[in-house]
């Protein structure tokens, strides 16, 4: 009958004694009085539990990252609140991508789905050239709001530019300070040409210094004004637009931007008398953005805009805004937006009450609108 050792170790080693047990017997008690000399010497570490050793599982970005694969995005989440509808007299939407009034949004609210660029890219020394679907050379704005200063867009962004297009696009830096770009594209926002017709584009950016910077670019070609049953079909006319974007940054903190547009379209129906003309529209927009610190932002823009004969809004009008944000950014990945906003027109084309299409009595319009909205970006 063997005699367990947990129950009397004393016992079993006096019974085998050996030199080399002795020894290490004998070192085995020095460290253990060391050990509780150490301990006792750091009384308050002996309550604390030894904490386990944490998970070192990689991340999904950290996983990604070791296949060679860069995954980046962002989320946006919002408040909307606006007095009016969000829509003009002429049934256009008098707001572009905040679109839910007085909603909570998380995206679009319908099931519409769309990928903003896709295109294949050749890059050598100076020269780039892309092919597929990219973003407009226009405009102060853009769709990415990350890269946005405001929450609400433009008046500029939504009625006086285009926001993609499909086709070909040729950078070329000649110097450190002078880029030039040429493209030809199926025209505004269209994936497939309605028409046969192409249109061009050619920018120019000017950067001499930190300081200031300038972007000209144009576009011309015949874009469709109403539908056929087939392509070609409809009504057509050139479409052409001037683009000019000038930045000067004041200092680290102060930066202003000024955006100017200049478009006509040709064969549009007039809302006055019905004839064909050539209908016009320009407006002009300035920002002042200042870094009160590295959390805190404030942002204003004011704009004007004159839809001339009606073409890009459904009414004639004169139309101005200006919005003031602050932002705040707790951390690099978030920013959170607050934003209060006022438009005039020098028409009542606001639309207060979604009854005027249905021609009830008292359904209100007016030559003004409010509005306010809280949105949450996380970039990842």
């Amino acid at each position: 009958m063997h005699m367990p050792v947990t129950r009397d170790l004393s016992l079993h080693f006096e019974e085998v004694f050996d030199i080399s047990r002795f020894r290490l017997a004998l070192a085995g008690a020095l460290l253990c009085l060391l050990a509780l000399g150490t301990r006792g010497a750091h009384a308050d570490d002996a309550a604390k539990p030894a904490e386990p050793a944490k998970p070192t599982a990689p991340s999904l970005t950290d996983v990604l990252t070791a296949s060679g694969i860069d995954l980046h995005g962002y989320v946006d989440a919002a408040y909307s609140y606006l007095s009016g509808t969000g829509t003009f007299t002429s049934g256009v939407a008098d707001r572009v991508f905040d679109t839910e009034p007085n909603s909570f949004n998380l995206g679009e609210a319908t099931s519409n789905f769309d990928v903003t660029q896709a295109f294949v890219q050749y890059a050598r020394g100076p020269l780039t050239i892309i092919g597929g679907k990219f973003v407009t050379l226009a405009g102060a704005e853009v769709i990415n709001s990350t890269q946005d200063t405001n929450y609400s867009r433009s008046i500029l962004f939504g009625y006086a530019i285009p926001f993609t297009h499909t086709g070909a696009r040729l950078t070329y830096a000649t110097s450190d300070q002078v880029t030039l770009i040429v493209g030809v594209n199926n025209g505004w926002d269209q994936l497939q040409d309605a028409n046969k017709q192409k249109t061009a584009e050619l920018g120019i950016s000017f950067t001499p210094n930190k300081v200031f910077s300038l972007a000209v670019q144009g576009y011309s070609g015949v874009e469709q004004l109403s539908a056929g049953t087939f392509i070609g079909a409809g009504t057509h006319g050139v479409r052409s637009l001037v683009d000019a974007v000038g930045t000067y940054n004041a200092s680290s903190q102060l930066t202003f931007i000024l955006n100017v547009d200049w478009g006509q379209q040709e064969n549009f129906t007039s809302l006055v008398d019905g004839t064909s003309i050539k209908a016009k529209w320009d407006g002009a927009a300035g920002y002042v953005n200042y870094q009160l610190n590295d959390q805190w932002r404030l942002s204003v823009r004011a704009e004007y805009f004159d839809d001339k004969d009606g073409y890009r809004t459904g009414v004639v009008q004169k139309w101005k805004e200006a919005t003031l944000t602050l932002a705040y950014l707790p951390t690099k990945s978030i920013e959170l937006r607050a934003e209060v906003r006022g438009d005039k027109s020098d028409s009542s084309v606001f639309v207060k009450d979604t009854t005027f299409f249905t021609g009830a009595p008292g359904a209100g319009i007016s030559d003004n609108q409010f509005s306010a909205g809280l949105e949450a970006v996380y970039r990842f």
